[in-house]
């Protein structure tokens, strides 16, 4: 008896979901437009060859009734260089889509382009037809044409003959690429370097990296992930690793959104012009180097702008240190951070001498309430001035030396909001306002032997403290 009226009850559910599908199947054509959550789609920049991120589309019925869609289709048909998926579907026309009352449906739109040049564009134009009228929704792509360099088990991606990159192909690496010992490469104006995660550079003993940019052309040196939300944040990619006695010519060059960005060790290193920021832990992390920085911005490193270890020697003209983070808020966030001492790769500790850190005409400031950290080794000699430079600065105990009255601190300011312009990375502009403290505080003398800021103003008269005029 329980089994029939198992069975019974089991059957009138049967009949009732089934009238429940057929009532549900009863679509009208539209006769108002769609609605969507963006009427363009812009893919960041791709390359040759390479699928972009997956962007997506939601596509709203505004109307008190299920629709069917008779048409949602590619301008360009199968010619089109981009793929879309439409309610769970691939392809290129889609005929009679539903879409229920007060509901919506994703399209996902991607692009995996072959170049036909150093730069293009690429355009198509999601069609929905209907009743209503015709709407759409614009794609648009820059597709840059891409020189690969991959490392795997037969290819050790070393550079062992002098090279020169140019500007016509972005350089897109994978795995770590390495400048053999006393090999240069020169990366020319408007090169744009591109490291995939977890890769990286090695710039082997006596070799050379100069990357020569100019104020219209940068150098780029990133991941290899162009939407804006990677511009903002860190570990993209590893770091450019300096070995022993390599040898760094950087002028005009953005490099930004890995885990380090300059690992330098014992090398020789001239800085110029350019901007450093958005880095898991350091932006320079330098041991035992010389480093010569001028016209420098760096904003944005975990742990610190600027790392020096086991002494060198340093110095930073005109530079502006800035070190303002929400992502890396839980870490230290320096802008300066000096030490005799450093852990080798064995975990041993080594010491040696800071022979000098100049930091002249520059911005150091944060968010936090201290952007210096000197930790002095007794016994070891540790060597700075600090002169006409506007610091955010606690005490002592966290700076690590005194600021008041102390001879190697001259004409210098504390804890004045330099008042940037904006400080924030998405949008960084680190410029100072016109009522700055900063501006007409830097000497004279200094200013004369970085004439030009970063964008070619000349600063030798009333100069401002920092990169930029």
């Amino acid at each position: 008896m329980k089994f029939k009226l198992l069975l019974a009850f089991s059957f009138w559910m049967l009949l009732i979901a089934v009238s429940c599908n057929k009532d549900d199947i009863s679509f009208d054509t539209p006769s108002q437009s769609l609605r969507f959550s963006r009427d363009t789609v812009y893919c960041d920049t791709v390359y040759n060859q390479v699928r972009s991120e997956t962007y997506a589309v939601k596509v709203y019925n505004n109307e008190d009734k299920d629709i069917l869609i008779p048409k949602i289709n590619l301008e360009k048909g199968a010619t089109s260089l981009y793929k879309i998926n439409v309610d769970g579907k691939s392809g290129y026309d889609f005929q009679d889509i539903p879409l229920r009352k007060k509901d919506s449906l994703y399209i996902f739109v991607e692009i995996a382009p072959q170049a036909s040049g150093p730069e293009a564009i690429a355009d198509d134009r999601i069609l929905f037809t209907s009743p209503a009228g015709q709407q759409h929704i614009t794609l648009f792509s820059v597709v840059q044409d891409a020189e690969f360099f991959i490392q795997s088990p037969t290819n050790p991606n070393i550079i062992n003959t002098p090279t020169t990159w140019t500007n016509e192909k972005a350089k897109i690496i994978y795995g770590d690429l390495t400048i053999n010992p006393n090999i240069t490469l020169n990366i020319e104006a408007g090169t744009k370097v591109y490291f995939h995660k977890n890769s990286g550079m090695k710039v082997s003993t006596g070799a050379t990296l100069n990357m020569n940019g100019t104020l219209d052309n940068q150098v780029i040196v990133r991941g290899d992930r162009n939407d804006p939300y990677y511009d903002t944040i860190p570990k993209n990619w590893n770091s450019i690793r300096m070995e022993a006695n390599s040898n760094l010519n950087m002028n005009h060059t953005r490099l930004f959104g890995g885990t380090r960005g300059l690992d330098m060790r014992q090398t020789n290193a001239t800085i110029s012009n350019s901007f450093i920021h958005t880095f898991q832990e350091f932006g320079i992390y330098a041991v035992e180097s010389i480093v010569n920085g001028k016209n420098l911005v760096m904003n944005n490193c975990g742990e610190s702008c600027i790392g020096i270890f086991k002494g060198g020697s340093h110095s930073y003209t005109h530079a502006t240190i800035a070190n303002y983070s929400k992502i890396l808020s839980n870490l230290n966030r320096n802008g300066i951070f000096a030490t005799n001492e450093w852990k080798n790769d064995n975990g041993q500790t080594e010491q040696g001498a800071l022979q000098q850190l100049n930091i002249k005409n520059s911005i150091i400031y944060s968010d936090r309430d201290n952007a210096v950290n000197f930790e002095q080794t007794p016994g070891q000699q540790f060597e700075f001035l600090i002169q006409n430079s506007l610091l955010k600065y606690s005490n002592i105990s966290e700076a690590g030396f005194p600021f008041d009255n102390n001879i190697r601190v001259i004409q210098s300011i504390k804890n004045e909001d330099p008042q940037f312009v904006n400080y924030f990375t998405a949008k960084l502009n680190l410029r100072v306002k016109p009522n700055s403290i900063a501006r007409g505080k830097g000497d004279v003398t200094v200013a004369g032997t970085v004439p030009l800021d970063i964008v070619n103003e000349s600063r030798t008269a009333n100069p401002t403290l920092g990169a930029y005029q």
